[in-house]
């Protein structure tokens, strides 16, 4: 890291990667956990083209840079370019960021189910053990969130998809992680009569203004829903559990801080305050 007090020394370079990326909240939370943490380091959104991946990433870290996130459409291409992987991103398939320990040996971590489940448990001081899950989605997003709400010990986990078989199959893919946390996948008919705890929205859903296709009385009394995306207003999602008697309903705002603080945290060894920052973009959100 040099000496903090060098302030000819140029600060150390992170960013996050995607297309498109010019709505990328990142850069202002990194700065924001920087000021706070004094840390001197400088973060930037690039927008790489397809196919221009492998290439982006070596010529970062070349010219001195320090650490990466990926987003949307690279965490499976990341996942490969990676030598090494953190447990939670070998099983997801996917890497949202990324450590250099020596020259081209890349380390790969997921942090977005870390995210996911700080946001609950702390933020918002809910609860997943011994709690009944849907997790709605079978995609990269659901995927990437798996293993760490399996750790949390829900009293059983059930992935429902649009596409029965792409659930069934990560279902089966994951079933070997805890035993008592049951785990099953199918499509929506199935979950007709069952009833959940908690709700959790990975798919795309309210990205199109719409809601999956949900059966009218499969939300618990006093169930909570969490979608994991986020906007400037509630999202389709969590106007639904607020209309089907959720008594928490939560956008994806406090994951998206929680996983970053989790990459500043690998990259840096040191752990912000998150809660300053999940305000300061809610109200950068409100006012765009």
């Amino acid at each position: 890291m040099g000496d903090p007090f060098d302030f000819d020394a140029k600060p150390d370079a992170y960013a996050v990667m995607g297309n498109p990326i010019a709505h990328s909240k990142s850069p202002q939370i990194h700065a924001a956990f920087a000021r706070q943490t004094g840390q001197r380091i400088e973060y930037t959104a690039i927008q790489v083209d397809p196919g221009g991946f492998e290439q982006a990433v070596g010529n970062f870290f070349a010219n001195g840079g320090m650490g990466l996130n990926v987003t949307v459409p690279f965490k499976q291409e990341a996942w490969k370019l990676v030598h090494e992987h953190g447990p939670e991103a070998e099983r997801a398939g996917a890497v949202n960021t990324l450590l250099q320990d020596s020259p081209g040996h890349y380390i790969g971590r997921n942090t977005d189910g870390i995210g996911l489940v700080r946001d609950i448990l702390q933020n918002h001081h809910g609860k997943i053990e011994g709690q009944r899950v849907l997790l709605v989605g079978a995609g990269g997003a659901a995927r990437g969130v798996l293993q760490p709400l399996l750790a949390e010990k829900p009293r059983r986990l059930v992935i429902a998809n649009r596409s029965p078989d792409r659930a069934v199959v990560l279902a089966h893919d994951f079933a070997d992680i805890h035993a008592d946390s049951p785990l099953h996948g199918g499509g929506f008919p199935e979950l007709a009569g069952e009833n959940f705890d908690l709700i959790i929205n990975a798919s795309a859903a309210s990205l199109h203004g719409e809601v999956p296709p949900l059966p009218e009385h499969c939300l618990a009394e006093g169930g909570w829903c969490y979608d994991m995306m986020y906007g400037n207003e509630p999202t389709p999602f969590v106007r639904w559990g607020l209309e089907h008697g959720a008594s928490v309903s939560l956008d994806g705002l406090g994951m998206l801080v929680e996983q970053a603080a989790e990459s500043f945290y690998l990259w840096r060894g040191v752990r912000p305050d998150t809660a300053p920052v999940i305000a300061a973009v809610r109200a950068s959100l409100d006012k765009g």
